[in-house]
């Protein structure tokens, strides 16, 4: 199974990175050109099992039907760029570079590298069950980056963004501002080297977690019922996240791929409504405008809160959440 895939990165690799490396200048990456492009490769091939799952639920069981879809053509550039283009070339190229220099700075200095197995010993040997684990801890992990962007104003002028969607699809999950999903990138490369993520399981990691994230944005009337709902974020949990009602930095079912986050720390909602989407209070640039009068726009609500924060008295600011 694999096999197809490495013929497609190959031909990805010699066809189109290795000359664009040469035309600039940039052939001192040429060792990981390979991994860059098979990453590329799971990412493209993600792309289209999620959309041949959601887009039959979107058709048949749909929560809104709307007369145009322009929105949604900017959320399918989004999903592009960070699926097959970005998101590669970040958790990979990016990521792997750092831990060559972190393993090797630690190495030097008579220090272990940090692994996983040496914190849990019965993981050794067991690669199925590690994965596991690292899933749940890269998920964990970002139940708080995901809520805390909720509670700092700055952080949700950014992230605002995403909720100002008021047509979400599966194609929504990558509709965020750059600086975001940069901070974003930082957050899993900090967890990931604190565990010791192999910069080939990295991007793997990810690309399989924003798969059930991809489908938990669908526009579909898709519950999995009372226990389905309590192992794995479902279409219906998460829309109520991102519902009317909850928009803003007081929001619900933060969690992305578990719920176990949001039933623990006291921020699920479970009850089994498909509400309206959308934040009332973000600039209409960045509910309908194309990508890059989002991109502008959410530089400008990034200002506008970094003045908002200077004018108001210390202490004054409301950073409370749904608990």
């Amino acid at each position: 199974m694999i096999d197809p895939f490495m013929a497609l990165a190959g031909r990805l690799q010699t066809g189109i990175v290795l000359p664009l490396l040469y035309r600039l200048d940039l052939m001192q990456w040429e060792d990981i050109a390979f991994g860059w492009s098979l990453f590329a490769v799971y990412g493209l091939f993600q792309v289209l099992v999620t959309w041949s799952i959601s887009m039959p639920l979107e058709a048949l069981y749909p929560v809104e039907r709307w007369p145009g879809r322009r929105v949604v053509f900017t959320d399918m550039l989004y999903t592009l760029i960070a699926r097959v283009g970005l998101l590669p070339l970040v958790t990979f190229v990016l990521f792997y570079q750092v831990q060559v220099q972190v393993d090797g700075f630690l190495v030097d200095h008579g220090w272990i590298p940090p692994m996983l197995e040496r914190l849990i010993p019965p993981l050794f040997g067991h690669p199925v069950l590690t994965f596991v684990a690292y899933a749940v801890i890269l998920d964990f992990a970002d139940y708080w980056r995901h809520r805390i962007s909720h509670i700092i104003p700055a952080w949700y002028s950014l992230h605002a963004l995403h909720h100002a969607q008021r047509q979400m699809t599966f194609w929504s999950d990558d509709r965020n501002h750059l600086l975001d999903d940069f901070i974003s990138a930082l957050w899993f490369g900090l967890i990931a080297l604190l565990i010791g993520i192999s910069p080939f399981q990295f991007p793997l990691l990810v690309l399989l977690l924003r798969f059930i994230e991809s489908l938990s944005h669908a526009n579909t009337r898709v519950s999995f019922g009372w226990l389905g709902e309590r192992l794995i974020v479902s279409p219906r949990f998460h829309r109520a996240h991102h519902a009317l009602p909850a928009a803003g930095r007081e929001s619900c079912n933060y969690g992305a791929v578990f719920p176990w986050w949001d039933m623990l720390f006291g921020t699920a909602d479970f009850s089994p409504v498909f509400g309206p989407t959308g934040d009332a209070e973000a600039p209409e640039a960045l509910a309908t405008g194309g990508y890059f009068a989002q991109q502008a726009a959410g530089i400008k609500s990034l200002v506008a809160s970094f003045r908002r924060a200077r004018k108001e008295p210390a202490g004054s600011s409301s950073a409370g959440i749904r608990g």
